[in-house]
């Protein structure tokens, strides 16, 4: 997400800060080296309301004559584009999250036991069982990311608050901006951000890429926001990693870098 001007932009320029104190995030704790950040790919437009409103600080822009941020080469994969636009309910379908682990556990020693055996047939039909197992793990990462995007275009604090893993070991980078550590710090600087803002805003994803791996998941994508009465759309590129914790999604690291387009 875009912010502007003060104390978030330590080794940046802090003309690109929305804060109006430059001591605004003293005694925060804050992470000296940047996430890295892999390849984008699938294109995907997140549902956002329209409005306009000052405009949208951070931004390095670049726009078609209607205004919308440019397009992107997509990819015609069907199945993540469907994941993408689901509703959290409707994208678990049948199985809780507690019978994705077991599920994805017991395909795992069936998988090892069938290749020990040479059972290669069988070895085959379980990965195919793992593969659909793994699709709906996206789903839910899917999800809960989506769930994220709703609650920053409403400024929904409360909602934000529970999206993420509660600790001291969570992670937080805003453009242009070194890390912060901790999940209360988070939670304050989400609150400085939003400050100036009217909202709706408006949000459009592109090139959304999911991850899964156990109980780790993460989503890459362009992230295009405009402020309700602007005109110019904030360019970033995002990495949201989630941990499932009881069963359930949470995110513990949000990254987002100013995007030269």
């Amino acid at each position: 997400m875009a912010i502007q001007g003060s104390s978030f932009c330590y080794n940046a320029n802090v003309n690109c800060m929305p804060c109006s104190s430059t001591n605004c995030f003293q005694g925060l704790r804050c992470l000296s080296q940047p996430l890295p950040i892999p390849k984008p790919c699938i294109t995907v437009v997140a549902k956002a309301s329209r409005g306009n409103k000052t405009k949208f600080p951070g931004q390095c822009l670049s726009k078609l004559p209607n205004g919308r941020p440019p397009p992107f080469r997509q990819n015609p994969h069907v199945l993540l584009s469907m994941l993408c636009q689901a509703e959290g309910d409707d994208v678990e379908g049948n199985l809780s999250a507690e019978s994705i682990i077991s599920d994805e556990q017991t395909l795992q020693r069936d998988l090892q036991i069938a290749i020990e055996e040479e059972n290669y047939a069988e070895a085959a039909k379980i990965r195919d069982d793992l593969r659909v197992l793994h699709e709906d793990s996206k789903a839910s990462v899917l999800a809960a990311n989506s769930r994220f995007y709703d609650a920053f275009r409403r400024g929904d604090l409360a909602t934000m608050q529970n999206l993420w893993a509660k600790g001291d070991d969570v992670c937080c980078v805003h453009p242009a901006a070194n890390g912060i550590s901790g999940y209360d710090f988070i939670m304050e600087s989400w609150e400085i951000v939003w400050m100036n803002y009217e909202f709706p805003l408006e949000i459009e994803l592109k090139n959304v890429r999911v991850h899964v791996k156990g109980d780790f998941g993460y989503v890459t994508c362009m992230e295009f926001v405009k402020t309700t009465k602007g005109n110019n759309w904030g360019a970033q590129f995002v990495t949201n990693v989630f941990e499932r914790i009881n069963g359930e999604w949470y995110i513990c690291i949000h990254h987002a870098s100013q995007a030269d387009l």
